[in-house]
């Protein structure tokens, strides 16, 4: 299925009001040189949905945890002494360090990061991910379709993280080993702020990404029961 296949299946699925997943991929050439970064980038993540497109680099990404969770740079050693006295996320910075090491971050040798909606794609050769921002409702049809083809226990997993590692690192790390597992996030209290205060992210690494469009057209998501739900995502029913 290409992309601007998979962008049919989804409108038919999701309606129109639904926004478009974004994808995401390492690269030699940026497809925003000019891109701006606060120094959080969720927030600027969050605005590819809405048609722009964002590189980052190495040097655009001014959080620490940041570097470190898109694979720019290692780990500040400050970070784990900010994410546990500081934030208090954690107890204590040993459970921040051991819990890093446990990711298996692979420090790029790309200079970019690129985002785009998935519509600018012509093909999805070289993605690592697709992520999602959606809703309980929207999540609800992710999950089933997920769900479809997967009965094992990490199919969708929850873990602790911040808002950049929820929607690059799990994934990224998950298409490189050829695992199934997508990524249900953005619940980093950091982070929140910079999304609308009823979306999550969804995460779906390539590897998994690839199966799921094959499932796709047998999935429940165009069945009576997620008929509804649509129906709901598109203000055509009330609550």
């Amino acid at each position: 299925m290409t992309p601007q296949e998979f962008i049919l299946k989804f409108r038919e699925a999701f309606g129109e009001v639904a926004p478009l997943p974004i994808a995401f991929w390492y690269g030699d050439t940026a497809v925003n040189p000019e891109s701006r970064v606060p120094r959080c980038m969720i927030g600027a993540i969050r605005k590819v949905c809405n048609g722009s497109t964002l590189t980052l680099t190495s040097e655009n990404v001014q959080c620490g945890g940041g570097g470190l969770y898109t694979a720019f740079r290692p780990m500040f050693e400050g970070v784990p002494y900010f994410v546990s006295a500081t934030e208090r996320y954690k107890q204590t910075p040993e459970q921040v360090r051991a819990y890093v090491e446990s990711l298996g971050i692979e420090i790029t040798d790309k200079p970019y990061l690129n985002f785009v909606s998935v519509d600018q794609l012509t093909s999805w050769e070289g993605v690592e991910a697709v992520v999602f921002f959606a809703t309980p409702d929207i999540v609800s049809g992710l999950c089933t379709w997920t769900f479809f083809d997967n009965d094992a226990d990490d199919a969708v997993v929850t873990k602790f993280a911040s808002g950049c590692a929820a929607v690059v690192t799990f994934a990224t790390v998950e298409n490189r080993k050829g695992g199934r597992s997508c990524f249900l996030g953005m619940f980093d209290p950091s982070a929140r702020p910079l999304v609308p205060k009823n979306e999550l992210s969804f995460a779906i690494p390539m590897s998994r990404f690839t199966e799921m469009l094959r499932t796709m057209p047998d999935s429940a998501l165009y069945q009576k029961a997620f008929s509804v739900v649509r129906r709901r995502i598109n203000g055509e029913i009330g609550k």
